[in-house]
């Protein structure tokens, strides 16, 4: 029978000992960190501010954004004081935080990228019931039922996750507290029911991805039917950043977790773990931005109207830095 010991902390998976690429570590950390923070709190002041863009679906998109600010919020910081102070420890309380609020961020990101195509099918396919059907009650409600029953699955899978006893020591191979790295240290007789649950996961995420799926094939096959070019290409222009979002979202996590786990943790593991739990959060301020006319005719004016008032200059040369990479 496998020894049983009561873990008070967990050790991480360092990016490397030499000290000098633990300060690099820091640096390339801190400006991806600082890149999607800047990106997500313009979107989401952007979204506040213009009246012109209180519509449903940059409504989701501002919920987006507050979700992806919280995901990355959730696994940078502590990689970079870990390296900034040459220590991999974190305490057993913490890592049941950081486990249950990636789980609660990352889940809520998939619900509401769910809930966002399900808004461009009604925008698309039944546009004279749009107005009816995603009225601002509806949206609301669908918001507020997407962060609660979040909240509850995550504090379940939380739970079921940390109910399990640990005899394969306290070395996590992975730079974060991650659910199936944290079950290789798990007792076998204790691992069946958080095997129950990551099925249950995989189901609810498929049904996500089917539901994304249907309602594409039903717009795409809308839009085919636009005769005119121009209302084709309008209709796209809408769903293009939606879709590529979900694409990097379902290709990133897909990649992650459809190899077996080994028994340790390659650098190819390290490299796809930073890109499923980073590069979302960084990547879709951009691309939402990228080509949005509405964003940027936005950015402007909240840029103007920063310029000429003398109050609350703190946030102005950030939209400036990054109104000028939008633009490019």
């Amino acid at each position: 029978m496998s020894n049983r010991t009561t873990v008070t902390e967990f050790l991480l998976l360092g990016f490397s000992d030499v000290q000098g690429l633990q300060i690099l570590h820091f640096m390339v950390f801190l400006v991806i960190y600082l890149a999607a923070l800047m990106g997500n709190l313009l979107i989401f002041t952007v979204v506040v501010f213009d009246h012109h863009l209180h519509t449903p679906m940059y409504f989701f998109l501002m919920n987006l954004s507050i979700l992806d600010i919280g995901s990355i919020s959730v696994t940078v910081p502590k990689s970079m004081a870990n390296s900034l102070m040459n220590t991999r420890s974190i305490s057993y309380s913490g890592c049941v935080a950081q486990v249950f609020l990636f789980v609660f961020f990352v889940s809520a990101d998939l619900a509401f990228l769910t809930v966002m195509a399900y808004d461009r099918y009604v925008a698309i396919c039944q546009p004279l019931h749009y107005e009816r059907v995603m009225n601002r009650r509806a949206c609301v409600q669908m918001a507020a039922g997407v962060w609660i029953s979040v909240f509850l699955y995550s504090a379940l899978h939380t739970g079921i996750t940390f109910a399990v006893s640990f005899c394969g020591g306290n070395m996590v191979d992975q730079f974060f507290c991650e659910i199936p790295q944290l079950l290789k240290l798990a007792c076998s007789d204790t691992y069946l029911s958080e095997t129950w649950a990551i099925a249950f996961s995989v189901c609810l995420a498929s049904s996500c991805f089917v539901l994304i799926i249907v309602s594409y094939v039903h717009i795409f096959s809308m839009v085919l039917r636009i005769p005119a070019k121009q209302g084709r290409h309008k209709a796209l222009s809408t769903c293009l950043p939606h879709l590529t979002v979900v694409s990097l979202f379902f290709c990133t996590a897909n990649f992650a977790y459809s190899h077996p786990t080994s028994s340790s943790t390659s650098g190819l593991d390290l490299v796809v773990a930073v890109l499923y739990s980073v590069l979302p959060a960084v990547m879709n301020p951009i691309i939402y931005s990228m080509r949005n006319k509405e964003i940027k005719a936005a950015l402007r004016k909240l840029i103007a109207w920063r310029l000429f008032t003398k109050n609350k200059l703190s946030i102005f040369f950030p939209l400036v830095v990054i109104s000028f990479c939008v633009s490019l």
